[in-house]
């Protein structure tokens, strides 16, 4: 369905002229949580910042306790025409008989883009946006809650009417009400256990009913709660929040499911689906608007910016050619080439737009982040670790709620096994702000594991299986938390054996058999024993060798050091690529020597051993 694709859309780049017939004047206002820039004029500007105010304050009625402004801020693109939205919206939409989009909101790490057409036709010209709006709200409950809740919300309010008195919401789509009538309703505890790797979520038949099934089961809720007076669904809510399983849940919550089943087959036979009023003005200050008209290179940098998130290369690049003529110091469109430079592997050239915009305008807290991420996928030289450190402090000051900043300083306090405790709390933070971002839990696993914290580490990635959003998330946790066991183990093993020795010398000693020139009793190993926490060293793999029985030497070259690694088994070390995807199958004898690289390794509790290797993630 072409809504669930609108955070990356893999498109096929085509060559675009991008020129206008004559400069167009842009205003942008900004009210208290979003900014709207168009190029219609300023009573346009204000209603549109006016109903997304409104909605916002909609969903904080309707959900009064859930944290409903994203970290990264909402930029609303409001476009007058056809003409100049088709300049702005996804290839995939450019070719003849392609759906025809009223808007779309396109969601990032470290940004939120609203696209809409100010002429959009139809009854619900931007349920997408209101769709994808509910799913940016509900994200920080990720962690517990349920697929398909996550997604019939959405559906339920993605038909919201917003009214000077009044909202109405809960309208059916004619896509969910066609499959409804089309399809067979999945069992409950099928439905309830539908997960980011389940075919009910990816295939196209099956993911029809998965959705509808979801919006018609909101819809019974809450109509069964709106006549009887009961709340059932936030029963059910606060139940989940409290890490109860979904299906028992449910039972609690909703009763014999068997029975809430044949209730829910009676309600969509039925199929008379009522839409719900909602009484309430939604107070919006315009007095606290700011309005700014824009010049022609802020305008362009800023539909750069959004064709470059929306994947239109080329098109974005032409603007950005074009404002950097006029204004060399302009930041948006440094920051934007170096977003466009890291995403096609140009790491260096990425690394100097954004140092650029980082010299050019030290408040921007995307290009110190950015500067700093890419930085650190590199050997790093005293004078670029205190660069890094201080851009990463600098961004996580300029937006305390950036969670990307806070998460990128824990990996490097963690990585440089300094600091420990405020990398641990970094982390933290960051999974605070962003609980559905796993990669998040991972890091701060590492953390705990470089702190001894094994045991910590693995009900932290154990947590972090709930979040996994693909087959490809779920497989990198489970990577992570199987070392994390296997650490855990080595270090009770290491304690068993270090209590066994003290318990012999001590029955030695207390024996008063204790020859006069003894050698103090040392710890033999017949399988490899860890130390210590996991480490990570970050440079260039040299000194590859292999042998018939699988064991495997090299050496991470980091900047003036250089570290010794070995493993037993190279076919069980987990391989990962970042910013770039291997052309063929690994050979980890021959294909390795060169290569930058993160290695992530453990030492032996025997001394004269070299540190394990525990992964490798390959740099391009």
């Amino acid at each position: 369905m072409w809504k669930r694709i609108l955070v990356l859309l893999s498109l096929l780049l085509t060559s675009q002229a991008f020129a206008r017939d004559k400069a167009e004047n842009w205003i942008q206002v900004s009210s208290p949580h979003f900014v709207v820039a168009t190029n219609s004029n300023e009573k346009d500007a204000r209603k549109v910042a006016d109903q997304f105010e409104r909605m916002r304050s909609v969903y904080h009625a309707l959900f009064p306790k859930l944290q409903i402004d994203p970290d990264a801020p909402i930029i609303v693109l409001a476009i007058k025409d056809e003409k100049n939205f088709r300049a702005l919206e996804p290839e995939a939409y450019l070719a003849k008989g392609s759906l025809k989009l009223g808007g779309l909101f396109l969601r990032a790490q470290d940004k939120n883009y609203v696209l809409m057409r100010l002429n959009a036709e139809g009854d619900h010209p931007y349920s997408v946006v209101y769709h994808e709006y509910t799913h940016l709200l509900l994200s920080k409950g990720a962690e517990w809650l349920p697929l398909w809740l996550n997604e019939g919300l959405a559906e339920f309010y993605q038909n919201t009417d917003i009214h000077e008195k009044d909202v109405q919401f809960g309208e059916p789509s004619r896509d969910d009400i066609l499959f409804l009538r089309q399809q067979r309703l999945l069992p409950l505890p099928t439905l309830f256990a539908v997960d980011a790797s389940s075919p009910y979520y990816h295939e196209e038949n099956k993911g029809s009913i998965f959705y509808a099934e979801s919006w018609a089961l909101v819809h019974f809720i809450m109509h069964s709660d709106f006549d009887n007076k009961t709340h059932r669904l936030q029963d059910y809510v606060e139940l989940l929040a409290k890490k109860v399983d979904p299906t028992a849940a449910a039972t609690t919550a909703f009763g014999d499911l068997k029975q809430f089943q044949k209730a829910l087959d009676a309600y969509v036979s039925y199929g008379q689906y009522q839409t719900f009023t909602m009484k309430t003005q939604t107070q919006v200050d315009d007095s606290a608007f700011k309005i700014q008209p824009l010049t022609e290179p802020q305008s362009d940098a800023l539909r750069a910016d959004f064709l470059a998130y929306n994947q239109r290369t080329k098109d974005a690049q032409a603007l950005i050619d074009h404002v950097l003529q006029e204004d060399p110091k302009n930041v948006q469109a440094q920051e934007t080439r170096g977003f466009i430079e890291f995403h096609e592997g140009h790491l260096e050239e990425a690394k100097k737009s954004y140092a650029q915009a980082v010299q050019a305008d030290s408040q921007s807290y995307l290009a110190h982040y950015y500067f700093a991420a890419i930085t650190m996928q590199a050997s790093l030289e005293a004078g670029d670790e205190a660069a890094v450190e201080g851009s990463l402090r600098k961004a996580t000051q300029l937006n305390p709620n950036f969670a990307p900043a806070f998460d990128r300083l824990a990996v490097f306090l963690g990585s440089r096994h300094r600091d420990l405790t405020e990398a641990r709390m970094m982390g933290l933070t960051a999974v605070t702000l962003d609980p559905s971002q796993a990669s998040y839990r991972i890091n701060v696993a590492n953390v705990l594991m470089e702190m001894g914290q094994a045991d910590n580490a693995v009900r932290v990635l154990q947590a972090a299986q709930k979040v996994a959003k693909n087959p490809q998330e779920s497989q990198w946790i489970a990577n992570a938390l199987m070392r994390a066991q296997e650490f855990a183990e080595s270090q009770k093993r290491f304690a068993e054996q270090r209590k066994q020795m003290s318990e012999e010398q001590a029955t030695v000693i207390a024996s008063g058999d204790v020859p006069e020139a003894t050698n103090p009793p040392r710890l033999v190993h017949r399988d490899f024993v860890a130390k210590g926490p996991h480490r990570f060293v970050t440079g260039v793999l040299q000194d590859i060798h292999c042998n018939s029985s699988s064991d495997m030497d090299l050496t991470v070259k980091s900047g003036t050091k250089t570290f010794a690694l070995h493993t037993d088994n190279y076919y069980k070390i987990p391989f990962t690529a970042l910013g770039f995807q291997p052309t063929a199958d690994l050979k980890p004898c021959t294909d390795l020597d060169g290569r930058p690289a993160r290695v992530e390794y453990v030492e032996s509790a025997d001394q004269s051993e070299a540190p394990h290797v525990v992964s490798i993630e390959l740099h391009k």
